[in-house]
């Protein structure tokens, strides 16, 4: 037995032996357990809950003894975010904005980019006011140069060890959770920034990128019949390098200029032959930009996906780079004859997907790069705000820890006191002493209302999460904290220790009454003397009993309040009684509505007196019915009622069944678009109407007759019919019934008409004698038919928590994917199942059964469109296959937020995803699925852009969903 369950069968023992009216006050104090020996530190690891004098373990240790300061607060040291001389500064990433920060650090050690642009103007003149800067608001750069240009000065002088670049993104437009193509991005800014500096009057700003990243090189075609060649000059800003199939960077730069034959199909006309001559094409570097950029093409197309896959090709490169072999000269070197030199300090990288060279020749600025005063105003500024926040931290974490000094010494004082021992005592919750001792948290005030019982003192049962500490300790807390109620020693509850014994007394002797009672049933009892008990009360007496003595127990549990501001739901409670109060209690299940016996002696039986006396101890509130008992009056005339209106409904339901065979058994139906050639005339009711009568006439007795035909419900409020010819043979066929001449003379017979609703046929008039003509009374309304249609069109568009389903797809075809839980799975079967669980005599308003047969019920429009939205609902439902992924959502939700449901019930990132309906590619991740077209129950495909391996270079590959529109819609396109 556990340690908790012997404190608790200990402090409780005296009740096998003491009767409720003998509980002194020793008693009383032993329940407390009060008796019981305080723990020892060092001895008791762990706190005793069971004990209330165990004061071990609640959280005293991290105060006991010498403390580190820095455990007094979560600050960090504010000096860690401070620039360390002679470092660079960072730049925070955004999210997957890594490849942003990256060209931006390129960029700014680049001193004569940088200087250019400090040269640039700039409107921050307009922000100046008087000597200095508007202290009121905070400066916000106008143009990229602007933003450039206050990035680089805070790179340079910044106190920061990091900023922050999110003005410059936001700036751009672009979406910081996108990882996109930094070489893409790379290209697009320099061409933005080209295109800027291009308006600047200074020529040092205005060709400062041809000047740092422009080089030169020639397309060169030599004819191999007459030797004439053939160049066209380009320029460069980069060089696109082909990594696949190369393990160095010497070896892709030999590709990118190695010759090209053209022969065949592709030969070369040369103007000099004045014809088609097999000829070599190659490139020829014939300048070099003061920075080279060259960019790995890590991202290659692959033609069986149509998606980009990347290279994770390992490449070596050097520090520095020999370019002399691959330039051309005006009188040919050696130089371009040897092999380039491999220079010191080699790497070898599987990720970088561009290197920046610069040109060692070119001579530095002689001096360092002076930030303007204008943009070292702002940083100054900036710098001022920074320190200002280390003071503001420094001082946050000496009021942390001066506070933490201070409770130090306060619980080093008082735990040494909290023993009550032999003096004076009180009890306080368990848990409010160790949020005293939490240091993370703020000590409330005490609340002890969570431990009282229904007289308003110590429950028993809440003494285990309750200490008793020395008066002393107490009068020192309340004094501090406050709160209450205070739990001195006359909080001991007596009352409900004298209910506790008695309850323990039943128990111990509900083993041997069930024994008593178990022989009493054998004993066959007269009818004339003994007492009626429901069969399903006696085979669960025991049971009940238990279970009415532990609600005895622990009645006082439903009166506690709250605990350190934590309340209880005042309305769970209550629904949680309710639904106590409806379970049957002991000798309930043979009473009748009208709360007398039942009519049913199936349900109870006769048991002698003996045996009642020993249940009604258990359950003196049972009702209790002698075997002289007369049963219910009232229900035995309901049962004779109902007797005769079962007959009564069998034989309606056997001569309507008679009467209509055929639409009873749906056979030998007429169908509009393939009119019958016996007839020219068609009746039309609501297929609901025949739902329910068939309903009715398969179970009689359980459902109620129907005695009108709802035809109203297919007219509008004008009285027209809300239906074409053409619909009623497509997409509201399922909406109408259509009956033969000879039925509706039977349905007149024997069901009320509210409205007569029909179809003739008739051949063309002297115009186009031989075309047939179908007109309908009454005739159709076309304002409420194309109301109705804009009316079904917005429930498609406006709904809330509706089903949708998801398939997965490879290769085209749907597959199984059970490897993730469903997500707010909703199967289609749910409501169906809900409606065939409905009470088949429950009643429609539609058709209900009128007195006399004379009463017709009133439909209005809006029963209609109820009416339509069912029938539709039920006509749309998608069936979910195995392995399919149902999703509840809504119209207005994203196309976004359905993708992170995707990928919840899928494993599939959202970048991975391709998602499309019937054939519509889903592609805008900010519009909502009602703008999409996506209905409730439509089925959504989904292609999973899945790995694939590169086996002819046996490289790793991993396959990426490039994002389709790259930077469009952001401001690199502007230009």
């Amino acid at each position: 037995m556990a340690p908790r369950l012997q404190l608790e069968k200990a402090a409780w023992r005296w009740a096998e032996t003491v009767r409720p009216e003998e509980v002194s006050q020793e008693h009383i104090e032993t329940a407390y357990r009060i008796w019981l020996e305080p723990c020892i530190r060092g001895v008791c690891r762990r706190n005793c809950k069971g004990n209330p004098n165990c004061l071990v373990g609640i959280g005293e240790h991290i105060w006991l003894g010498e403390i580190d300061e820095n455990s007094f607060h979560n600050i960090d040291d504010p000096n860690c975010e401070r620039r360390k001389k002679n470092s660079f500064v960072g730049l925070t990433n955004l999210g997957a904005t890594c490849y942003v920060n990256t060209f931006l650090q390129v960029w700014f050690l680049n001193l004569e980019l940088r200087q250019a642009l400090y040269l640039c103007p700039s409107t921050c003149t307009d922000y100046m006011m008087g000597d200095g800067i508007q202290e009121e608001k905070d400066y916000e750069p106008q143009t990229i140069c602007e933003h450039l240009q206050y990035l680089f000065a805070l790179l340079q002088n910044s106190n920061r060890r990091y900023i922050d670049p999110s003005g410059f993104v936001k700036a751009l437009g672009l979406d910081t959770g996108q990882q996109q193509d930094a070489q893409e991005f790379s290209k697009l800014f320099m061409s933005l920034l080209e295109d800027t500096l291009s308006k600047q009057k200074n020529p040092d700003v205005r060709n400062i990128v041809q000047q740092q990243f422009c080089g030169e090189y020639a397309y060169v075609t030599v004819c191999n019949q007459c030797g004439r060649e053939s160049k066209l000059l380009s320029k460069f800003y980069e060089l696109e390098l082909n990594i696949q199939g190369h393990k160095q960077l010497t070896d892709c730069i030999s590709e990118f200029l190695k010759e090209e034959k053209l022969e065949g199909d592709n030969r070369y006309f040369c103007e000099n032959c004045q014809s088609k001559q097999n000829a070599t094409r190659k490139i020829r570097l014939l300048s070099l930009p003061c920075t080279l950029n060259l960019q790995l093409m890590r991202f290659v197309f692959d033609r069986q996906t149509g998606h980009k896959k990347k290279l994770n090709t390992y490449i070596g490169f050097s520090e520095i780079l020999d370019m002399e072999p691959y330039v051309e000269h005006k009188e040919p070197s050696k130089s371009q004859t040897r092999k380039p030199k491999c220079g010191k300090g080699t790497h070898c990288s599987r990720n970088a997907y561009m290197l920046v060279y610069r040109l060692q020749t070119q001579e530095r600025p002689s001096t360092a790069v002076q930030v303007p005063a204008f943009l070292q105003e702002l940083v100054d500024r900036d710098n001022s705000k920074f320190e200002e926040w280390c003071v503001e931290m420094a001082e946050m974490r000496k009021q942390s820890v001066d506070k933490g000094k201070a409770k130090h010494e306060e619980v080093k004082e008082l735990y040494q006191r909290l023993p009550a021992g032999a003096e004076p005592y009180e009890f306080v919750s368990l848990e409010w002493l160790q949020k005293w001792l939490d240091e993370s948290t703020p000590t409330k005030p005490i609340d002890n209302h969570a431990c009282l019982c229904s007289h308003d003192k110590l429950h028993p049962d809440k003494i285990s999460i309750m200490k008793r500490i020395s008066e002393y300790a107490a009068d020192i807390f309340y004094s501090r904290y406050g709160g209450g109620p205070r739990l001195t020693v006359k909080a001991l509850c007596k009352e409900c220790v004298v209910e506790r014994c008695r309850v323990l007394r039943l128990k111990n002797q509900l083993n041997e009454d069930y024994k008593t009672v178990n022989n009493l049933l054998k004993a066959t009892v007269k009818s004339s003397d003994g007492f009626w008990v429901g069969k399903s009360s006696l085979r669960s007496w025991r049971q009940l009993a238990l279970e009415q003595l532990d609600e005895q127990d622990g009645d006082a549990d439903q009166s506690n309040g709250k605990m350190n501001g934590n309340t209880l739901n005042k309305d769970e409670s209550k629904e949680e009684r309710k639904e106590d109060e409806e379970e049957l209690n002991f000798n309930e299940d043979i009473l009748c509505p009208h709360g007398e016996l039942c009519i049913s002696e199936n349900e109870r039986r006769l048991v002698s007196k003996e045996a009642w006396s020993k249940l009604q101890q258990y359950f003196p509130k049972a009702p209790e019915f002698p075997s002289s008992r007369e049963c219910c009056s009232q229900c035995k005339i309901l049962e004779r009622e109902g007797e005769e209106n079962e007959a009564l409904h069998k034989m309606i339901a056997n001569e309507q069944k008679t009467s209509l065979p055929n639409l009873f058994q749906d056979k030998n139906r007429p169908c509009l678009s393939n009119w019958p050639e016996e007839t020219d005339v068609l009746y039309i009711v609501s297929q609901f109407f025949v739902e329910e009568w068939r309903k009715f006439v398969r179970k009689p007795t359980r459902c109620s007759p129907v005695s009108s035909v709802g035809n109203s419900a297919l007219l509008c409020p004008h009285g027209g019919l809300m239906f074409t010819f053409a619909s009623m043979t497509k997409e509201d066929s399922k909406l109408i019934a259509l009956i033969w001449p000879s039925e509706w003379q039977m349905i007149q017979k024997l069901f009320v008409v509210d409205h007569v609703i029909k179809i003739t046929r008739t051949e063309g008039g002297d115009a186009s004698p031989s075309e047939t003509q179908y007109i309908s009374e009454p005739k159709l309304c076309p304002e409420c038919r194309e109301g109705l249609l804009c009316q079904q069109q917005r429930d498609l568009r406006e709904y809330t928590q509706a089903t949708i389903y998801v398939h997965k797809v490879v290769d085209n075809k749907k597959v199984m994917k059970d490897s993730a839980p469903e997500l707010n799975v909703s199967s289609s079967e749910t409501e169906e199942d809900k409606e065939e669980a409905k009470l088949d005599g429950e009643k429609d308003p539609d058709f209900n059964q009128s007195n006399g047969g004379t009463k017709r019920q009133k439909i209005s429009h809006q029963n209609y469109i109820a009416y339509q939205k069912q029938v539709i609902r039920r006509s749309m439902r998608h069936r979910k296959v195995r392995g399919e992924k149902a999703l509840l959502v809504s119209a207005n939700q994203t196309l976004k937020e359905l993708k992170i449901q995707i990928m919840h019930a899928f494993s599939v990132a959202p970048f991975d995803q391709n998602l499309s309906i019937d054939g519509k590619i889903l592609s805008d991740d900010c519009a909502t699925l009602g703008t999409l077209g996506v209905i409730p129950e439509s089925v959504i495909l989904l292609k999973a852009d899945e790995p694939i391996a590169d086996y002819a270079a046996m490289d790793d590959v991993m396959q990426v969903c490039m994002p389709e529109e790259g930077f469009k819609g952001t401001g690199l396109l502007g230009h």
